[in-house]
Formats: structure tokens, sequence, C-alpha cells
């Protein structure tokens, strides 16, 4: 069982992000890290890191209601430059969740640094010219990364985290990608579950003990847990 292995490379080409993320590591601030347990209110969570396959990717009904919901909005992708009016809607959107966040999208992204070693994107989301939701995301060779997402509290209503996610997924499709990676969902609690949503058929979940991925769906959550605290007792 890994507990937070940090390493803090100097540069990520898209070559070396996807070797990462293909072993279960996820972009944190300029470092890249991995873990199996995390901690909440002083219990430890197991965590799973999960990836999407897109040549097995469809839109299911849900994803295609959300996006045209949101087909009066304008998209814009551009690379990942942390811009004031996205710093104001990210500050409009800490102060009305009920989690911690960073203080900043530069603490999120960039933390101390003054560089970014990740070729990161951004994508905007316009409604009326006014900027209602942000996203960020990394690029590497073959696979993309969901990185930050964050919404005007008043256009709750549409969804626009996931759509945020299914704009990524259309990004790396066009660009030919094989991957789109969320990050981690829980076997303990249902907080990490949206990151399921877009299809669970086309999803596939880390074994680390096994270093190997294998089908969501071919799997419980029971028979994850066991692989993970199996490995520890045998350590």
């Amino acid at each position: 069982m890994t507990y937070y292995n940090i390493h803090h490379p100097t540069a990520m080409p898209g070559h070396l992000l996807d070797e990462y993320l293909a072993k279960g590591w996820y972009r944190m601030q300029q470092t890249i890290f991995t873990t199996d347990i995390i901690t909440q209110k002083e219990l430890l969570i197991p965590v799973f890191w999960i990836r999407l396959l897109l040549d097995k990717y469809v839109a299911t009904k849900i994803s295609r209601k959300i996006i045209e919901r949101n087909n009066d909005c304008i998209i814009t992708i551009t690379k990942g430059s942390i811009r004031p009016e996205a710093e104001a809607l990210y500050q409009l959107y800490k102060a009305s969740i009920n989690f911690d966040v960073s203080e900043t999208i530069h603490d999120y992204l960039i933390g101390e640094n003054n560089f970014n070693i990740y070729n990161t994107y951004c994508i905007e989301i316009r409604h009326q010219q006014a900027l209602i939701a942000v996203g960020f995301f990394d690029e590497g060779d073959n696979s993309v990364a969901g990185i930050l997402n964050f919404f005007h509290p008043a256009f709750k209503n549409r969804s626009l985290g996931k759509y945020l996610m299914l704009l990524k997924i259309e990004y790396a499709l066009r660009q030919g990608k094989k991957f789109y990676y969320p990050g981690y969902l829980s076997t303990a609690i249902t907080k990490f579950d949206y990151k399921l949503f877009p299809g669970k058929e086309a999803t596939e979940v880390y074994i680390a003990t096994k270093k190997q991925w294998v089908p969501w769906l071919s799997i419980t959550a029971a028979q994850l847990e066991s692989l993970l605290f199996a490995n520890e007792s045998e350590e």
C-alpha cells in the first residue's frame, strides 16, 4: 500500500506524462504523485485510479442531454495561462462550496513555482459573453488528464462540471488520444463517483498490487479492497 509517493520532475514531456498516468500517478501542482489511501476526518479511505478508454467511449443519453443543455454557450480552448477573469470566477466558486480547495488557481496548478512543466490547456465556457465555467487539463502524447474544473454557482443547474469533462473527452478524441484520466475514486465514499458518469463500460481501474488495468465492471468494490489490503498484510 502506498501513502503519497511524490516525484519532483523538472520537465514533463508528453511521453513521460503518459508513463506516469499509466502507472496510477497524477499531477499535484508541479509535482506528480500516487497513493492508495487518503485521509478524511482522521479516517483512512482507500482510493483507486481510473481511466476512460476512448476507443470504447460512446456518449450516454445523460451526456447528450448535458451537451444539448449547454449548446447556447461559446467554448474556447487555449494554452493554460491563468487569466484574472478565471481567477475571479474561481473565487466565486470557492465561496459556494463546502469542501476545502486551494486559495487560488495558481496555488492549485503551480504552487510555489513560477513555471509550469506540464502541457496544460484551459477550456472557457461563456454564456452571453459572461465566463461561467473553466476547466484545466494536461495533454500527453496519447492521453489527456483532467486537472481542475470550476463554475459560477448561479449556473449550477447546467451540470457544468460534467460538461467540462465531456469537453475534455471530445478534445482528446479529436486529437486521437487513447486515454482520458479523471483521477481516482473510492470504494468507501461516493464523493468521487461522478468521474464514472461518462461511461462505466469504457472505464478501467488500476490494480496497483498487480500493476495492471482491468475493466471497471469486471471487479467489485470488495475485490478491489481485498487486493489492496491483502498486499498490506503480506508485507
